[in-house]
């Protein structure tokens, strides 16, 4: 068993453009996101993939692996497949390339449920805490059984109920494990399945390929760097580091 890190990263984001290069207290975002990572894996086990050279060049400058995917992708997760397509790697953890001050606690509780059921996809989740966050359609939310077994994800409101209310929630936290042989499923098709289009979220294609995905309990330390205002937010917690 070989696991690979990879950190899927492209630089035409819709909501925020040029958002890997994006500079947190003088370092880019991509950099930040990478060097978390390497406090828990092997920096020949880590690797940036993406088509922008204005990213290679970046990690080559700080001396992060970085692979240039030619082929034309639909998502982050097709470009962590084309990675593993010509890689010696049988499991590859793809982290968010937006997720500056990842929880490296929880990078190693992926790694290690990786380790005991290799063959299983993983994502991480964790509770909503504010009715903001649910309504906010920038964060993908999940719902799974009783055995955490992800149901659905949506940028809706979900679950929900007659009144409306936000009652529990609880919302995808950038990180997820994929077994090689998932991996090349994921990329037989051409074009983004349905659910997936219309949601906007990737890991419905696996779902909609009827491929089972566990969800794991992660924390809330996390966030995800979607917009300009979340730079700042991003900027105040590591200043209250210092």
């Amino acid at each position: 068993m070989k696991i690979a890190c990879v950190i899927p990263a492209r630089f035409k984001s819709k909501r925020l453009p040029g958002k890997p290069l994006k500079n947190i207290l003088g370092v880019p975002m991509i950099i930040r996101t990478a060097k978390q990572c390497l406090k828990v894996i092997k920096r020949e086990n880590l690797f940036v993939v993406t088509d922008d050279n204005r990213i290679i060049n970046l990690c080559k400058k700080n001396n992060i692996n970085v692979i240039k995917i030619k082929a034309k992708c639909l998502t982050g997760t097709d470009r962590v497949a084309q990675f593993a397509k010509n890689k010696n790697f049988t499991n590859c953890i793809n982290v968010q390339g937006d997720e500056p001050i990842l929880n490296t606690k929880d990078l190693k509780k992926i790694i290690s449920f990786t380790k005991k059921n290799p063959n299983q996809i993983f994502g991480g989740y964790c509770k909503i805490k504010n009715i903001k966050d649910y309504l906010n359609p920038s964060i993908p939310k999940v719902v799974f059984d009783n055995n955490k077994n992800l149901l659905y994800m949506s940028r809706a409101s979900i679950p929900s109920n007659k009144k409306l209310k936000f009652i529990k929630g609880y919302k995808q936290i950038g990180i997820y494990s994929y077994p090689k042989k998932s991996l090349r499923k994921f990329i037989t098709t051409k074009k983004k399945t349905p659910l997936e289009k219309m949601e906007d979220i990737e890991l419905l294609r696996f779902l909609e390929m009827n491929i089972n995905i566990k969800m794991i309990e992660m924390s809330d330390k996390s966030i995800s760097v979607d917009h300009p205002q979340d730079i700042k937010k991003v900027e105040k917690i590591l200043k209250g580091k210092k």
